[in-house]
């Protein structure tokens, strides 16, 4: 696919990681299926490919449950013109979760950093969100001004909408579409709990993740437009984001094919929602600053 990246405005990538198997090993990496993600993924590899699709600023997060790495992405982030936001990890359910943000802000890039998030989708509760302890550290990442990002699965939609339900002072930002059954052709029940989050006002969505959902070998854009279609319908484009999810998006697609994707699967939408699923969506939930160059 041709991207078309010169005919489109400046776009912004909400949702991308980055890591160095030589500083810290990515545990989640196993199996036959993600052979091909273990190996090192640095800005210097995603900046090329996302400037030739048109990407103008990006958000990078966090992919392990690790303090160490939040800081290292704020560092690479303050260096860097293409990053325009960080969403990092600090433990919710530690006493000291306001204290930890308020450092971390403080830290060289600490101004990018603009969400956390944790991997809920592994957890084996299906209720985590909904622990006094955690729901705590919720409201500090709330005082902080920062937004979060929920990464869950469908049959943890329920306790997400109601964790979002009690905490209506706090942007939830929905990674993943919440990771709907793409390869199964299925949108029971996930589509329900994704309407049930998307009527609070206070919930944004991402187009990211997708190709992975469905079948990585034989996906094509119809497969996902029957989701993307309820996405947009549910929380309207001014509560959608587009996110490429690379690297591990390169499970099913490069960067271009991704990108091309999400524009055909919106092109119905018109030009200003695409322009605020591509842009300022994100800039205006997490805040970001229009891009260095």
């Amino acid at each position: 696919m041709s991207t078309g990246g010169e005919q489109r405005p400046p776009a912004v990538d909400a949702h991308h990681h980055v890591w160095d198997l030589s500083v810290r090993d990515q545990a989640w990496i196993t199996g036959e299926d993600l052979a091909p993600l273990r190996r090192t993924f640095t800005l210097a590899d995603l900046e090329p490919e996302a400037r030739a699709a048109g990407i103008g600023a990006t958000v990078v997060v966090q992919t392990i449950t690790v303090a160490e790495e939040t800081p290292e992405l704020l560092a690479l982030a303050e260096g860097h013109t293409l990053v325009a936001g960080v969403v990092g990890w600090t433990d919710l359910t530690a006493p000291d979760v306001a204290d930890t943000l308020a450092r971390l802000a403080a830290l060289p890039g600490g101004d990018r950093l603009v969400g956390i998030r944790h991997q809920v989708q592994d957890e084996p509760d299906p209720e985590w969100l909904l622990r006094p302890d955690v729901r705590r550290g919720l409201t500090a990442v709330a005082d902080a001004g920062l937004v979060y990002d929920l990464v869950v699965r469908p049959h943890q939609l329920p306790a997400a909408v109601r964790t979002a339900a009690l905490l209506p002072g706090l942007t939830f930002v929905l990674d993943h579409a919440g990771k709907p059954p793409i390869a199964g052709r299925r949108t029971v029940p996930w589509a329900d709990g994704l309407r049930e989050l998307a009527a609070l006002p206070h919930t944004v969505c991402k187009l990211s993740g997708l190709v992975t959902e469905a079948d990585p070998r034989s996906w094509t854009v119809e497969d996902l437009r029957p989701y993307t279609d309820t996405v947009v319908e549910a929380f309207g484009p001014g509560r959608v984001m587009f996110g490429s999810d690379w690297p591990v998006c390169r499970l099913a697609a490069s960067y271009a094919e991704v990108v091309d994707a999400a524009y055909a699967l919106t092109a119905h939408l018109g030009q200003d929602a695409q322009r605020a699923v591509f842009a300022s969506t994100a800039r205006r939930v997490y805040g970001l600053a229009d891009p260095v160059a």
